[in-house]
């Protein structure tokens, strides 16, 4: 019973230093993706007084000089933004496909350093004096590819050592990396807004190589990888052991990976889907356009307004973490997150003057069913025990959602010209019809509480 003891203990460490690298690891995604939000989002032209000629002139910030002699600079930003996130919409449909046939170490650090390459040389460019479009388009778009890895690597690492008894309440919590890193990207970003703007992209590019590096060498993804079945392999002493489990749970490394076809149809995916592709238009329009909006109703200053989206992201923790905790208590993921959207419909007209609580209704949902929801599908009952299916599923979700982040901030991109109202109804509608696609999973869920009353 010692020896039990003892592995249970290991075992125990091994899960609590898993949840901590997978965190870091994509706080460093989402820190070096926040620079160029902040940064071209409100970095337009101002007006200020030149003494030389003795008038008021527009004047432009230092990313603006990017595209100088450009008209429709406004036009080049809106297809920086959109390189990236289409790139990574279409690249998630793929990335859980090789994460469910590759070592996930491997997998992650390779995504990781990448990563770190592309946005590095995006702020090379400011010091390389480079004005094409191409380059800048090209480097977001490698980027978009390469930072498909993180999230199905991430979710399924934590999925593999966490039970479902819990899984709410603790991924909710660890998925505040997410608002973590774009808090931490946008006071860096800030930091740089007015100065070099180039050092905005090349430090988060440092700091996301230098998790890399840690992922490679401490990362263990699974309990039952191929460096901890030897460890199992000579921790069980007999198959009548106490311990004789251990090796049980080695055996599903070699489970057959699920198809595309067959993620799909595991019941639910297809709905929480839909679902996520709306809410996260909601959560990535808010992502890309809060700093501007600040700017343009409060009238402050580029580094204030930065500063200021950063309560929506704290929000987004808190409502994660309780949309976990709620869902956990009653077994309702789906009425859980159509209560947080339906609630959130109203809510987001009222965004300047109440973030945190806008911020924890709009990404509750979105957290709860990229992460908990996610792992639970991936485990689903229908595999008959087959573990191999978390990274696929997670990427279909998650890939779906991202269609929807591409398409959100777009969409505002073309609405915002007739007034921030419509931008608005837009973004009400989109929670709406999030809440259409859970009614069926819902009202099933609903169906149980009463008949077990």
């Amino acid at each position: 019973m010692k020896e039990l003891f003892l592995k249970e203990d290991l075992c125990c460490r091994y899960r609590s230093f898993t949840l901590f690298l997978t965190f870091l690891s994509y706080t460093a995604y989402h820190l070096s993706r926040k620079p160029i939000n902040i940064h071209i989002k409100i970095s337009y032209p101002y007006t200020l007084y030149n003494l030389s000629v003795g008038k008021f002139c527009v004047q432009l910030c230092d990313l603006c000089f990017l595209f100088v002699d450009q008209d429709n600079y406004k036009t080049l930003y809106g297809m920086l933004d959109n390189s990236f996130l289409v790139a990574y919409a279409i690249g998630m449909f793929f990335s859980g496909i090789f994460g469910e046939r590759l070592p996930l170490r491997y997998y992650l650090s390779c995504g990781m350093l990448l990563s770190g390459l592309f946005t590095s040389l995006f702020g090379l460019g400011y010091y390389w004096n480079i004005h094409s479009i191409w380059y800048y388009a090209f480097i977001q778009a490698m980027n978009g590819l390469v930072q498909t890895t993180g999230w199905p690597s991430v979710v399924t690492c934590v999925g593999n050592w966490f039970g479902k008894g819990k899984r709410g309440f603790i991924m909710g919590v660890w998925n505040s990396h997410t608002s973590v890193g774009n808090i931490l990207g946008s006071l860096i970003a800030g930091a740089f807004v007015s100065t070099a703007w180039g050092l905005s992209f090349i430090v988060p590019g440092l700091i996301i190589t230098f998790t890399g590096v840690l992922c490679f060498f401490f990362l263990v993804e699974s309990q039952f990888d191929q460096s901890s079945f030897s460890l199992c392999r000579k921790a069980q002493p007999s198959r009548k052991s106490p311990t004789h489990y251990i090796e049980a749970c080695c055996m599903p490394y070699f489970e057959k990976a699920i198809s595309f076809c067959g993620a799909l149809s595991i019941p639910g995916v297809v709905e929480f889907s839909l679902c996520l592709l709306f809410a996260k238009l909601v959560s990535y329009t808010f992502l890309y356009w809060l700093p501007l909006y600040i700017s343009n109703v409060a009238h402050f200053d580029a580094k204030a307004a930065g500063d200021m989206s950063t309560l929506f992201d704290v929000g987004g923790i808190l409502g994660g973490i309780a949309a976990g905790v709620v869902s956990d208590y009653s077994g309702g993921r789906a009425t859980t997150c159509c209560a947080m959207l339906l609630l959130a419909a109203p809510m987001v007209r009222m965004v300047a003057v109440m973030l945190l609580v806008c911020g924890g209704l709009v990404n509750g949902p979105y957290a709860l069913i990229t992460t908990a929801v996610s792992a639970d599908l991936g485990t689903h009952e229908s595999l008959q025990g087959n573990s191999r299916a978390l990274s696929t599923v997670t990427a279909i979700i998650d890939g779906t959602g991202s269609i929807g982040a591409a398409i959100g901030p777009l969409l505002a991109g073309l609405i915002s010209p007739t007034g921030w109202n419509n931008v608005f109804y837009m973004l009400i509608s989109a929670d709406v019809l999030a809440c259409l696609f859970l009614s069926r999973l819902m009202y099933k869920e609903v169906r149980g509480w009463c008949s077990r009353t």
